[in-house]
Protein backbone atom coordinates (compact mmCIF):
# COMPACT_ATOMS: atom_id res chain seq x y z
CA UNK A 1 0.00 0.00 0.00
CA UNK A 2 1.38 3.55 -1.01
CA UNK A 3 1.11 5.64 1.79
CA UNK A 4 0.61 9.09 0.52
CA UNK A 5 3.06 11.82 1.66
CA UNK A 6 2.38 15.47 3.00
CA UNK A 7 2.04 18.56 1.05
CA UNK A 8 4.82 19.78 3.75
CA UNK A 9 7.44 17.13 1.87
CA UNK A 10 6.37 17.57 -1.40
CA UNK A 11 9.24 20.07 -3.28
CA UNK A 12 7.40 23.29 -3.94
CA UNK A 13 7.52 23.71 -8.32
CA UNK A 14 7.92 26.89 -10.29
CA UNK A 15 6.17 27.60 -13.53
CA UNK A 16 8.21 29.41 -16.97
CA UNK A 17 8.41 33.13 -17.98
CA UNK A 18 5.85 34.31 -20.28
CA UNK A 19 5.47 34.06 -23.88
CA UNK A 20 5.37 37.32 -24.69
CA UNK A 21 4.93 40.16 -27.37
CA UNK A 22 4.77 43.69 -26.24
CA UNK A 23 1.83 43.69 -29.16
CA UNK A 24 -0.22 41.17 -28.04
CA UNK A 25 -3.72 41.49 -27.76
CA UNK A 26 -4.88 38.06 -26.06
CA UNK A 27 -3.13 36.41 -23.52
CA UNK A 28 -3.77 32.47 -22.69
CA UNK A 29 -3.66 31.17 -19.45
CA UNK A 30 -3.20 28.25 -17.47
CA UNK A 31 -2.74 27.32 -14.03
CA UNK A 32 0.77 25.60 -13.87
CA UNK A 33 2.52 23.03 -15.91
CA UNK A 34 2.48 19.82 -15.74
CA UNK A 35 5.47 17.28 -14.97
CA UNK A 36 6.05 16.86 -18.55
CA UNK A 37 6.31 20.51 -19.49
CA UNK A 38 8.40 20.99 -16.59
CA UNK A 39 10.83 18.11 -18.03
CA UNK A 40 10.92 19.08 -21.00
CA UNK A 41 11.20 22.77 -20.18
CA UNK A 42 8.50 23.63 -22.52
CA UNK A 43 4.49 24.59 -22.31
CA UNK A 44 2.06 21.96 -22.75
CA UNK A 45 4.62 19.35 -23.62
CA UNK A 46 2.35 16.55 -22.61
CA UNK A 47 2.06 14.32 -25.90
CA UNK A 48 -1.30 13.81 -25.43
CA UNK A 49 -2.07 17.42 -24.16
CA UNK A 50 -4.05 19.33 -27.40
CA UNK A 51 -2.99 22.58 -27.15
CA UNK A 52 -0.75 22.73 -29.64
CA UNK A 53 -2.73 20.81 -32.10
CA UNK A 54 -5.63 22.85 -32.03
CA UNK A 55 -3.87 25.83 -31.51
CA UNK A 56 -1.81 25.21 -34.99
CA UNK A 57 -4.87 23.96 -36.70
CA UNK A 58 -6.46 27.52 -35.61
CA UNK A 59 -3.36 30.02 -36.78
CA UNK A 60 -2.03 27.96 -39.32
CA UNK A 61 0.81 26.13 -37.90
CA UNK A 62 2.78 23.69 -39.13
CA UNK A 63 2.11 19.55 -37.90
CA UNK A 64 5.26 18.67 -35.91
CA UNK A 65 6.51 22.56 -35.87
CA UNK A 66 9.24 23.00 -33.53
CA UNK A 67 8.53 24.50 -30.33
CA UNK A 68 10.53 27.41 -31.72
CA UNK A 69 8.41 27.57 -34.21
CA UNK A 70 5.00 27.25 -32.30
CA UNK A 71 6.02 29.99 -29.71
CA UNK A 72 6.37 31.96 -33.47
CA UNK A 73 3.37 31.28 -33.99
CA UNK A 74 1.43 32.82 -31.23
CA UNK A 75 3.96 35.80 -31.20
CA UNK A 76 2.97 36.51 -35.10
CA UNK A 77 -0.92 36.07 -34.21
CA UNK A 78 -0.74 38.31 -31.10
CA UNK A 79 -0.74 35.96 -28.50
CA UNK A 80 0.83 36.00 -25.17
CA UNK A 81 1.05 32.58 -22.98
CA UNK A 82 1.98 31.96 -19.53
CA UNK A 83 0.41 30.54 -16.23
CA UNK A 84 -1.15 32.18 -13.46
CA UNK A 85 0.56 30.48 -10.67
CA UNK A 86 4.59 31.42 -10.65
CA UNK A 87 5.14 28.79 -8.06
CA UNK A 88 3.02 26.22 -5.86
CA UNK A 89 2.96 22.79 -3.73
CA UNK A 90 2.11 19.90 -6.26
CA UNK A 91 2.24 16.28 -6.25
CA UNK A 92 1.60 14.85 -10.14
CA UNK A 93 0.27 17.58 -12.52
CA UNK A 94 -3.16 17.17 -11.87
CA UNK A 95 -4.55 20.73 -11.09
CA UNK A 96 -6.89 18.61 -8.36
CA UNK A 97 -3.31 18.33 -6.87
CA UNK A 98 -2.20 21.61 -6.07
CA UNK A 99 -1.97 22.29 -2.27
CA UNK A 100 -4.12 25.81 -2.21
CA UNK A 101 -2.07 26.96 0.45
CA UNK A 102 0.88 27.22 -1.57
CA UNK A 103 -0.05 29.19 -4.30
CA UNK A 104 1.76 32.14 -5.33
CA UNK A 105 0.27 34.20 -8.31
CA UNK A 106 2.78 35.58 -11.27
CA UNK A 107 2.81 39.44 -11.38
CA UNK A 108 0.12 40.48 -13.38
CA UNK A 109 0.10 43.84 -12.28
CA UNK A 110 3.75 44.33 -13.89
CA UNK A 111 2.52 42.16 -16.71
CA UNK A 112 -0.18 44.15 -18.06
CA UNK A 113 2.09 47.87 -17.81
CA UNK A 114 3.93 46.50 -20.19
CA UNK A 115 1.62 44.29 -22.36
CA UNK A 116 -0.95 47.52 -22.23
CA UNK A 117 -2.47 46.19 -25.64
CA UNK A 118 -3.80 43.12 -23.86
CA UNK A 119 -7.33 43.03 -24.67
CA UNK A 120 -8.80 39.33 -23.93
CA UNK A 121 -7.56 36.73 -21.59
CA UNK A 122 -8.22 32.99 -22.49
CA UNK A 123 -8.16 30.70 -19.27
CA UNK A 124 -7.35 26.94 -20.40
CA UNK A 125 -9.55 25.56 -18.11
CA UNK A 126 -11.42 26.04 -14.75
CA UNK A 127 -8.43 25.67 -12.31
CA UNK A 128 -6.65 29.07 -14.51
CA UNK A 129 -9.70 30.92 -13.77
CA UNK A 130 -10.63 29.75 -10.50
CA UNK A 131 -6.67 30.83 -9.54
CA UNK A 132 -6.88 34.40 -11.65
CA UNK A 133 -10.21 35.46 -9.92
CA UNK A 134 -9.10 34.58 -6.21
CA UNK A 135 -5.37 35.10 -6.44
CA UNK A 136 -4.92 38.37 -9.07
CA UNK A 137 -8.09 39.75 -10.07
CA UNK A 138 -8.58 41.57 -6.55
CA UNK A 139 -5.05 43.23 -6.72
CA UNK A 140 -5.16 44.43 -10.22
CA UNK A 141 -6.91 47.42 -11.37
CA UNK A 142 -9.87 47.42 -13.35
CA UNK A 143 -9.11 47.79 -17.21
CA UNK A 144 -11.10 47.22 -19.90
CA UNK A 145 -10.69 42.82 -20.61
CA UNK A 146 -12.42 40.29 -21.92
CA UNK A 147 -12.40 37.73 -19.97
CA UNK A 148 -13.17 33.54 -20.75
CA UNK A 149 -13.00 29.95 -19.94
CA UNK A 150 -12.25 27.11 -22.24
CA UNK A 151 -13.00 23.76 -22.14
CA UNK A 152 -8.55 22.86 -21.00
CA UNK A 153 -6.36 20.79 -23.63
CA UNK A 154 -5.01 18.41 -20.48
CA UNK A 155 -5.55 14.96 -21.13
CA UNK A 156 -7.33 15.12 -17.96
CA UNK A 157 -10.08 16.69 -19.68
CA UNK A 158 -11.32 13.91 -21.32
CA UNK A 159 -14.72 14.18 -20.78
CA UNK A 160 -15.08 16.81 -24.06
CA UNK A 161 -14.39 15.61 -27.12
CA UNK A 162 -11.45 17.18 -29.59
CA UNK A 163 -14.28 18.82 -31.91
CA UNK A 164 -16.21 20.78 -29.32
CA UNK A 165 -12.54 22.15 -27.56
CA UNK A 166 -11.20 22.73 -30.46
CA UNK A 167 -14.45 24.51 -31.71
CA UNK A 168 -14.69 26.39 -28.67
CA UNK A 169 -10.77 27.66 -28.54
CA UNK A 170 -11.86 28.54 -32.75
CA UNK A 171 -14.50 31.10 -31.64
CA UNK A 172 -12.60 32.45 -28.89
CA UNK A 173 -9.83 33.09 -31.25
CA UNK A 174 -11.86 34.86 -33.88
CA UNK A 175 -11.34 32.13 -36.45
Amino acid sequence: MRIRESAQSIARINGFPPIENPSARILILGSMPGAASLRAGQYYAHPQNLFWRILGEILGGANGASYAERLGMLKANGIALWDVLASCVREGSLDADIDSASLQPNDFATFFTTHGRIETVLFNGAKAEACYRKHVAPSLEMREIRYLRLPSTSPANASIPYAQKSAAWRAALGS
